[in-house]
């Protein structure tokens, strides 16, 4: 039978203007004589070290309130000591919006014995008029804190915006970041970037009946279907996808994290791809953790992610079944990762939604982990939602002082326009407040 893991000592191994780097502040004691963290070891020696078995990797974002992020800290030290995890991701939120607590949380966890990698974005990341100075400095305060692993991103667009623009003299796209990172840092930080199996959102197209007809056989195979209506990265938008990505790795990308898929060939697929283009690193599969029914259908619709007829029909049959959708989430958790662990996959990051318990499950059903789930502690359930959560947007119910509605749009300043009665009222942003 499968045995419990061991534990690892990781930290054994081994148009833009340009900043200056400076040197990482010595090590030295703190307050209390206890010597400074060293360094994190880069996450590509990692997986490139250790490839006869299998490990997991943690991602969490930045609660909204103070208790949260207490109740993260306490979380993150029970995964890290439960699960072994290779490495801690912590998310970046859109336009900046958790800048600071994503850099301060990023180094709680370096400071707390995690292999801290995280997440940056290029997206209205101005400061001082500036608009690369914020992406420098939080790069600085990262390295300075002993952080050396990044995941070069984008980012979505800003709180009522829907799409995402560049900053004049700033950064376009990932590619720019992986770039600068190389250029200023040189191979100080470990770099991954973002894989997405079924194509970026942005260049996912609605289909017609007639060209649902005639979709290719490769088409077929990562299209998806939501509300009646059919989606599909056509076939020469994914060569732009592909190359592209072929770009960020040759840039400096050492591995690369994907999207959420909820078929595991799916992705398989798409690392035959990236080897067919010459992309040979590390693809680390992305996996979301089903924990709540309206939650997967929200994040499945607005992210066009494909998702298999015989899940939709188990998820809308338990939909009413709080407990039951959380099994069900460890039951189907389980059978992709051995799916991909049977295809040579070594490494399942888990997107944690800030939450233990369906990840101990699959752990356990794993083998990797034994009775966790019967330990997990989710009392702090709602205090896990994320900053950025807050942001409602066009499709999300909000309330508000005479009731509740669904928003339509959301305009540049947050004024939220919902529709009552047949007629669109206008909410200003504070005097609403998005239902989970």
């Amino acid at each position: 039978p499968p045995q419990t893991r061991q534990p690892l000592d990781h930290r054994t191994s081994s148009g833009i203007t340009h900043h200056s780097i400076s040197p990482p502040a010595n090590n030295q004691s703190n307050m209390n004589g206890h010597t400074e963290r060293q360094p994190d070891p880069k996450i590509i020696d990692l997986l490139q070290r250790d490839t006869e078995i299998a490990h997991v990797s943690l991602e969490y974002f930045p609660p909204r309130t103070d208790q949260g992020v207490k109740n993260l800290h306490a979380r993150m030290d029970r995964m890290l000591v439960n699960t072994n995890a290779l490495y801690t991701d912590m998310t970046w939120g859109a336009g900046g919006s958790t800048a600071d607590l994503s850099l301060e949380l990023a180094l709680h966890a370096h400071k707390t014995g995690h292999v801290s990698n995280m997440h940056l974005t290029c997206t209205n990341m101005e400061k001082d008029g500036d608009p690369v100075k914020a992406v420098h400095d939080a790069l600085q305060q990262a390295y300075d804190g002993g952080i050396r692993n990044i995941v070069a991103l984008r980012g979505d667009p800003p709180e009522g915006e829907k799409e995402w623009t560049a900053t004049e003299g700033g950064f376009s796209c990932a590619l720019d970041l992986v770039k600068y990172i190389r250029k200023t840092f040189g191979d100080k930080f470990g770099i991954s970037v973002a894989g997405y199996p079924e194509g970026h959102p942005n260049r996912i197209s609605q289909l017609s009946e007639e060209e649902v007809e005639k979709m290719s056989e490769t088409e077929k195979g990562r299209c998806c279907t939501h509300d009646g209506v059919t989606y599909v990265c056509k076939d020469e938008d994914y060569k732009k996808e592909m190359d592209y990505l072929k770009e960020k790795v040759d840039a400096g990308g050492d591995f690369i994290i994907t999207q959420m898929f909820f078929d595991a060939e799916v992705f398989k697929t798409f690392v035959n791809d990236c080897r067919t283009w010459g992309i040979t690193c590390p693809v680390v599969p992305g996996l979301m953790c089903i924990n709540a029914y309206p939650g997967f259908k929200k994040m499945t619709k607005f992210c066009k992610t494909r998702v298999p007829k015989s899940l939709e029909e188990r998820m809308d049959a338990i939909k009413d079944d709080a407990d039951a959708v959380k099994k069900f989430g460890v039951e189907f958790g389980a059978e992709i990762s051995r799916n991909l662990l049977d295809s040579g996959v070594k490494i399942l990051h888990f997107y944690t939604l800030n939450l233990e318990k369906v990840v101990y499950g699959i752990t356990d059903e794993l083998g990797i982990t034994s009775g966790l789930i019967e330990k997990s502690e989710e009392s702090d359930a709602k205090d896990m939602v994320a900053v950025g959560s807050a942001w409602a947007r066009a499709g999300d119910t909000v309330k508000f002082s005479t009731g509740q509605g669904v928003v339509k749009e959301i305009k540049s300043d947050g004024t939220a326009v919902v529709e009552l009665d047949g007629k669109d009222v206008e909410f200003a942003k504070g005097s609403y407040e998005k239902v989970f």
